[in-house]
């Protein structure tokens, strides 16, 4: 397969559930909400879901089982509680649900944010993986982190990744 043939479908289009974790921010604070939904439909991609939730392990897993079950969402972002610290819930509340885990992309997530921010880059939890056919990713609460993940690893490979979970 050549490198064009491999990179055929870079062009596919899906929803996304969007889900901000937050004891804090509303609608009109949540920046790196805001970030989200415009990298997303600027590509051309439709938002299906945006919630704000409480940082809870039952309010996480549940809205992101939700997500996950409406066929019309391919991709759900999270955004917030990747840290280590002891309200950093959601990376390790839904870790254990992934049906396949998708480690390059915290590896590469994680050495970008070094190359940027230094040493805290590699204390984030960021991860990814699939429930079911659907991917998730877990990304930190910032509006820089949430900028550099879409723009330069979710959305440049969201073609590519969905061919492959669908084949």
């Amino acid at each position: 397969m050549t490198h064009n043939e491999h990179r055929r479908d870079q062009k596919i289009r899906t929803g996304f559930g969007l889900l901000t974790i937050t004891d804090s921010r509303t609608v009109d604070t949540d920046e790196s909400g805001k970030i989200a939904r415009e990298l997303v439909t600027s590509e051309g991609h439709t938002i299906i879901a945006y919630n704000l939730i409480p940082n809870d392990e039952d309010a996480i897993l549940e809205h992101v089982k939700r997500y996950a079950d409406n066929p019309e969402i391919r991709v759900i972002i999270t955004s917030g509680g990747t840290g280590v610290g002891r309200r950093d819930l959601t990376a390790r509340t839904l870790e254990p649900h992934f049906d396949r885990r998708l480690v390059g992309f915290g590896e590469l997530f994680r050495r970008m944010s070094f190359e940027e921010i230094g040493i805290p880059g590699i204390y984030s939890q960021a991860v990814a993986g699939l429930i079911g056919d659907t991917v998730v990713y877990c990304l930190p609460g910032s509006k820089n982190a949430m900028r550099m993940a879409l723009s330069k690893i979710i959305l440049p490979g969201i073609g590519h990744l969905l061919w492959e979970v669908d084949r």
